[in-house]
Protein backbone atom coordinates (compact mmCIF):
# COMPACT_ATOMS: atom_id res chain seq x y z
CA UNK A 1 0.00 0.00 0.00
CA UNK A 2 1.20 3.29 -0.54
CA UNK A 3 1.42 6.73 1.31
CA UNK A 4 -1.98 8.10 2.75
CA UNK A 5 -3.26 11.12 0.98
CA UNK A 6 -5.37 13.75 2.10
CA UNK A 7 -8.52 13.91 1.53
CA UNK A 8 -9.08 16.98 -0.58
CA UNK A 9 -6.01 18.02 -3.19
CA UNK A 10 -3.17 16.84 -4.83
CA UNK A 11 -0.90 14.62 -2.56
CA UNK A 12 1.83 16.47 -1.39
CA UNK A 13 4.93 17.63 -3.41
CA UNK A 14 8.27 17.87 -2.38
CA UNK A 15 8.60 21.30 -1.55
CA UNK A 16 5.55 21.04 0.84
CA UNK A 17 7.78 18.70 3.07
CA UNK A 18 8.85 20.04 6.18
CA UNK A 19 11.84 18.36 7.70
CA UNK A 20 11.12 17.04 11.44
CA UNK A 21 14.45 16.74 13.88
CA UNK A 22 14.14 14.78 17.15
CA UNK A 23 16.53 15.47 19.24
CA UNK A 24 16.98 12.69 22.19
CA UNK A 25 15.57 14.15 25.66
CA UNK A 26 14.96 17.34 23.92
CA UNK A 27 12.67 19.28 21.59
CA UNK A 28 11.33 18.61 18.23
CA UNK A 29 13.02 20.62 16.24
CA UNK A 30 10.69 21.55 12.94
CA UNK A 31 11.71 23.52 10.14
CA UNK A 32 9.27 26.58 9.55
CA UNK A 33 7.05 28.30 9.60
CA UNK A 34 4.54 26.20 11.07
CA UNK A 35 0.79 26.32 12.88
CA UNK A 36 0.50 23.55 15.32
CA UNK A 37 -3.36 22.93 16.79
CA UNK A 38 -3.49 22.13 20.05
CA UNK A 39 -5.27 19.94 22.36
CA UNK A 40 -8.06 22.95 22.72
CA UNK A 41 -8.36 23.72 19.26
CA UNK A 42 -6.30 26.70 19.51
CA UNK A 43 -3.67 27.03 16.85
CA UNK A 44 -0.18 28.25 17.66
CA UNK A 45 1.83 29.33 14.60
CA UNK A 46 5.25 30.69 14.10
CA UNK A 47 7.23 32.60 11.26
CA UNK A 48 10.59 31.52 12.23
CA UNK A 49 13.12 29.19 9.88
CA UNK A 50 13.23 26.70 12.79
CA UNK A 51 10.92 25.72 15.68
CA UNK A 52 11.78 24.06 18.89
CA UNK A 53 8.72 22.45 19.52
CA UNK A 54 8.08 21.65 23.54
CA UNK A 55 8.14 17.34 23.99
CA UNK A 56 8.19 16.83 27.61
CA UNK A 57 5.56 19.46 28.53
CA UNK A 58 7.71 21.14 31.15
CA UNK A 59 7.61 24.19 29.16
CA UNK A 60 6.23 27.46 30.53
CA UNK A 61 5.17 28.51 26.55
CA UNK A 62 4.25 25.47 25.49
CA UNK A 63 4.10 24.38 22.47
CA UNK A 64 7.50 26.11 21.89
CA UNK A 65 10.68 24.59 23.88
CA UNK A 66 11.85 27.13 26.73
CA UNK A 67 14.44 24.84 27.45
CA UNK A 68 12.73 23.57 30.46
CA UNK A 69 14.07 20.05 29.69
CA UNK A 70 17.02 20.55 30.98
CA UNK A 71 18.08 19.86 34.44
CA UNK A 72 19.09 23.05 36.27
CA UNK A 73 21.12 22.25 39.99
CA UNK A 74 23.04 24.42 41.99
CA UNK A 75 25.73 21.43 41.86
CA UNK A 76 26.61 21.96 38.59
CA UNK A 77 27.17 24.92 39.42
CA UNK A 78 29.46 24.94 41.97
CA UNK A 79 31.34 22.37 40.23
CA UNK A 80 32.31 24.63 37.09
CA UNK A 81 33.24 27.92 39.89
CA UNK A 82 30.14 29.48 39.10
CA UNK A 83 29.06 30.92 35.66
CA UNK A 84 32.16 30.03 33.87
CA UNK A 85 32.00 31.66 30.11
CA UNK A 86 30.81 29.52 27.13
CA UNK A 87 32.70 28.55 24.05
CA UNK A 88 29.47 29.60 21.84
CA UNK A 89 29.18 28.97 17.83
CA UNK A 90 31.25 32.25 17.21
CA UNK A 91 34.44 30.40 17.71
CA UNK A 92 35.23 32.76 20.39
CA UNK A 93 38.59 31.22 22.50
Amino acid sequence: MGAAQPENGPPPSRRDARRVVVDPGGPVLVEGPVEIELPDGRIARSDRFMVAVCACRRSRSYPWCDTSHRRRTSEARSSRGGAAPRHGRDGGG
